[in-house]
């Protein structure tokens, strides 16, 4: 009997064992299954482009160059210093105020001026009042001298005080001109027409001699000024173009070389290469500018920079293949601006490869792509217009799962 009992006992312990082994078999199997469908799923997600996400390799011009960084500044400025001293009144312009050459922007008070003037003016009349006295004694002792009335040296007395008569005249005449002079330089002009950038003095204020009162600066004419380095300053030429980018502006401006310093900076042994800027309303002085100076034009098939990956051991851009992602590793070469973008020549893929742009990010290679069709154009009243072609890949995606 006990036998028995026995073998019921193993019999359901391996009952439950085989129960236990088959719902652990079932489980996995599911599991594998979800994750199979789950990779399948995956295989089957499709990436949706904009023409703007991919653009075409072709071979371009680019325009190689040496990368400048300076300071702009006006070519014209000039400050107003005071010609004489004395008491600032009537400086009514400031910073930000335009103004015109010869237009008055000051004045020092001239009562002392005005006093001097008169002063030397009245003893040049004086002077000449001598002349006129030396002059008639002159020639009534010549008169003598003629009927021999009077010895000759009598007559060189008095030519010798007519002489010094008329020097004492021309030296009076010498100071009220300088008199003159001084009392016009109390007057303050604008020697330039442009813009106040700075007043350094107040009304009221006792200024000296060569004391700054404004200055003026004329932003018509902007220039660059650029050190390059004594290797690379061989390659500049006066005419050369430029591409600037200006603080605070998002717009690129033009430049081109309009000198080059024959010399170099002390400590430094730079060269100042100086580039004239093309006008606009952002310029000001001061501001800081970097670009690219184009020195040597190269023809080659290029895609955007930002194009060319690196996050694996050789450099390689994500193409589109078939409707799928595919990695082509390129070599990269020259690299320079074409059509106002940062280009770089590469090897390794053919002209006209559809290359997704740099803003999509990384794809997976084999992804599926598709294009987002454009929105078909408003048709006329008058009837239907033909179907709008689909879009041709052209320029960068919105960012896939990786």
């Amino acid at each position: 009997m006990k036998r028995w009992w026995k073998w019921i006992v193993a019999v359901l312990i391996l009952l439950v064992i085989a129960a236990v082994a088959g719902r652990a078999l079932s489980t996995r199997k599911a599991q594998q299954q979800a994750l199979a469908a789950a990779g399948a799923a995956k295989s089957v997600a499709v990436v949706e482009l904009a023409a703007s996400d991919v653009t075409r390799a072709q071979t371009r011009e680019i325009a190689q160059g040496l990368p400048v960084t300076g300071a702009l500044k006006a070519v014209n400025s000039a400050f107003v210093k005071a010609r004489v001293a004395g008491e600032l009144q009537g400086l009514s312009v400031r910073e930000g105020d335009t103004v015109k050459a010869g237009q008055v922007i000051a004045r020092i008070e001239s009562t002392e001026f005005q006093s001097r003037l008169r002063q030397t003016q009245d003893q040049a009349d004086a002077a000449r009042s001598q002349v006129d006295i030396a002059q008639r004694q002159f020639d009534n002792n010549k008169a003598l001298v003629d009927q021999g009335f009077i010895s000759k040296t009598a007559l060189d007395t008095s030519a010798a005080s007519l002489n010094t008569a008329r020097s004492t005249h021309q030296a009076a005449l010498a100071a009220a001109d300088i008199a003159r002079k001084t009392l016009t330089d109390t007057v303050l002009v604008a020697p330039i027409s442009g813009i106040i950038s700075q007043r350094l003095a107040q009304p009221g204020e006792r200024v000296p001699v060569d004391a700054r009162i404004v200055e003026i600066v004329d932003l018509s004419r902007v220039e660059l000024e650029a050190a390059v380095s004594a290797g690379d300053a061989t390659q500049v030429r006066v005419g050369q173009s430029a591409v600037l980018r200006i603080e605070g502006s998002a717009e690129p401006v033009k430049a081109r070389v309009a000198r080059i310093n024959p010399s170099t900076q002390a400590g430094s042994r730079s060269v100042m290469v100086y580039l004239a800027v093309e006008p606009t309303a952002v310029l000001r002085q001061g501001l800081f500018a970097e670009g690219m100076l184009g020195t040597e034009r190269v023809r080659a098939l290029a895609v955007p920079l930002g194009a060319v990956r690196t996050d694996k051991p050789q450099p390689y851009v994500q193409v589109v293949e078939n409707e799928r992602i595919a990695h082509r590793a390129v070599t990269t070469g020259a690299r320079g601006q074409a059509d106002g973008e940062t280009m770089v020549a590469v090897t390794g893929i053919e002209e006209n490869t559809v290359v997704v742009t740099g803003a999509t990010g990384t794809l997976r290679e084999g992804t599926s792509v598709k294009f987002t069709p454009l929105k078909p154009a408003a048709t006329p009243a008058s009837g239907p217009s033909p179907a709008t072609p689909a879009p041709t890949p052209a320029v960068s995606a919105p960012t896939a799962a990786r």
